[in-house]
């Protein structure tokens, strides 16, 4: 049941000639769709219901269409009709159903959970009957009309030189869950002008408390309630839902597939990988070094107060493999860390942080803005984000990653690359020279100069001022006691010819002076500065003491 109290069309399929189903656990198959259907009626909202009751009859007589059908073979009409409801099946395939849901898909990702691919199809209205039209074309025309305006401003801040190249890029986004979910919609309402999901699982209460998914998802595809909801959101945005379970090694040659275009080179600018087990991320990265596809992985941590981001570039940056997790490195299974009964922690705000940190860095890598770092982490707890550069290993495991290291290196240090790199510093160098030459501010509208203090403050020059020399400071490793404890005389300068007051004398390492900026001449000095005097601390001490011995 989606979003629109519309039943997944893939419920009411009827199976094909090929299926192995005997006609009485067909029977209890509609039995069960029926059942469903109740359930998912009870835990519809009112409103939903009163909005859709049309669409919902419509399914119904659907639903009750496909029962009467089996049950007619049941009782010995059904060796025509079964012939019949193969081809209606495959037919189905090859066109959308009449409510703008293709049937085929919801039947693969029920029966073929690892190579199922869920299309592009025309939505029905979203909820309420608020639609978007398409914009063929990103403006910067500030009306409350324009979805991108806010977007396009980044141009006119000189942030991004021509952000509608955004139209031109396809994101791949392997995982739909906590984070993957956050930052498809995120990508959807930058424009991304293509985007694939993969997931193999469906939506549950118990994802409830994270963000994207809405309780009227339970018992969908993870991809086929992202995918509706993403076009609702941004019909501009062509989205490819794939149910599959990339895990396996059908799954693995399905999704490497998939990202191939017509060429057999990858069709896809960037990949975010947002799973959250190691297998997962250890297939990523083999396409990913197959294909020398660029990628980020994104992870949250198991109490879910810390996550990161990196960015993983074949033959330049370290691999998943070059530096596995601490706990893969021990040499511990992972799968034997889950226990019945125990789940890990999840927090929507560090999902959504982590999330807003991954498209950031996509952003920026895909719109050339910024600088985007190797590896960025977050903990919640200290406010803290670390980053770090994280280089290949030499050692790595993986044969694909240390050939690549080799070919990356030898092209590093071709001739045309060092050459390129000294006409780049050259340019560089000349550029800055350049910049220095010219004004930096060439037009002064507001009038703004730049006075000098003795122009400001006449009496403030210098040789009324005098300021004791700078004591170069001891370095830690000669510190000492006696070191502090060190005086050394200051001479002062002689002001109207007679002999001026000296200042005190200041420990080693201190250093004392007298503000310029308002004034303060040689008389000012000598009236307020201190002077040196044939007191010694033992004198003073005795004066005190001389002071108290009378008593109050």
């Amino acid at each position: 049941m989606d979003s629109t109290g519309s039943v997944d069309p893939s419920l009411a399929s009827v199976p094909s000639d090929e299926s192995t189903l005997s006609i009485p656990s067909e029977g209890r198959q509609a039995n069960k769709e029926l059942e469903l259907l109740a359930r998912n009626i009870q835990a519809l909202d009112t409103t939903l219901i009163q909005t859709n009751v049309a669409r919902l009859s419509q399914q119904v007589a659907h639903i009750t269409g496909a029962l009467k059908s089996t049950l007619a073979r049941v009782t010995g009409q059904g060796t025509a009709g079964g012939a019949g409801a193969g081809a209606a099946g495959v037919a189905a395939k090859s066109g959308p159903s009449p409510d703008g849901a293709d049937v085929a898909e919801g039947a693969a990702a029920a029966n073929l959970p690892d190579t199922a691919v869920a299309t592009v199809a025309p939505l029905g209205p979203a909820p309420g009957g608020v639609t978007r039209a398409k914009v063929e074309k990103m403006s910067a025309e500030v009306v409350d009309s324009n979805p991108y305006s806010r977007l396009m401003a980044l141009q006119r801040m000189g942030i991004v030189k021509d952000y509608e190249r955004i139209r031109n890029k396809t994101v791949a986004v392997v995982g739909v869950g906590g984070v993957g979910s956050v930052a498809a919609e995120m990508l959807t309402r930058c424009g991304v002008g293509r985007l694939l999901i993969y997931d193999y699982d469906k939506v549950e209460l118990a994802n409830m408390n994270r963000l994207f998914f809405r309780p009227e998802h339970c018992g969908m595809t993870k991809t086929d309630a992202a995918r509706k909801t993403l076009q609702e959101i941004n019909p501009d945005v062509e989205v490819e839902s794939y149910t599959m379970n990339i895990t396996t090694l059908k799954g693995f040659e399905a999704f490497k597939s998939s990202l191939l275009g017509p060429d057999g080179k990858s069709r896809v600018d960037l990949i975010l990988s947002c799973v959250d087990n190691y297998e997962a991320r250890i297939t990523i990265n083999q396409v990913c070094l197959e294909l020398q596809q660029n990628w980020m992985e994104s992870g949250v941590s198991e109490d879910a107060v810390s996550g990161h981001i990196q960015t993983l570039i074949p033959g330049v940056t370290a691999c998943f493999q070059c530096v596995p997790p601490l706990v893969v490195a021990s040499g511990i299974d992972e799968r034997t860390l889950k226990r019945e009964g125990v789940c890990a922690a999840s927090l929507p705000t560090t999902m959504g942080i982590v999330a807003g940190l991954l498209v950031q860095a996509a952003l920026k890598y895909m719109l050339d803005f910024g600088s985007v770092s190797g590896y960025l982490g977050y903990n919640s707890l200290k406010d803290h984000f670390p980053t770090m550069e994280i280089k290949p290993s030499e050692a790595c495991v993986n044969t694909l990653c240390r050939q690549l290291q080799r070919e990356e290196e030898a092209r590093r240090n071709s001739p045309e690359a060092l050459e390129a790199r000294a006409a780049a510093a050259a340019a560089a160098a000349a550029a800055a020279a350049a910049a220095a030459a010219v004004p930096l501010h060439e037009e002064n509208e507001w009038g703004i100069e730049v006075v000098s203090q003795q122009d400001e403050y006449p009496s403030a020059s210098p040789a009324a001022t005098t300021v004791p020399p700078p004591t170069p400071a001891p370095t830690p490793s000669s510190t000492s006691v006696s070191d502090l404890t060190e005086h050394r005389p200051v001479e002062a300068a002689a002001a109207g010819g007679s002999s001026g007051p000296t200042t005190a004398t200041l420990a080693a390492g201190v250093e004392f002076s007298m503000p310029t900026e308002r004034g303060v001449d040689a008389m000012t000095l000598a009236a307020e500065g201190i002077g040196q005097v044939e007191a010694t601390t033992e004198d003073l001490m005795q004066q005190l003491a001389s002071l108290y011995a009378g008593g109050p």
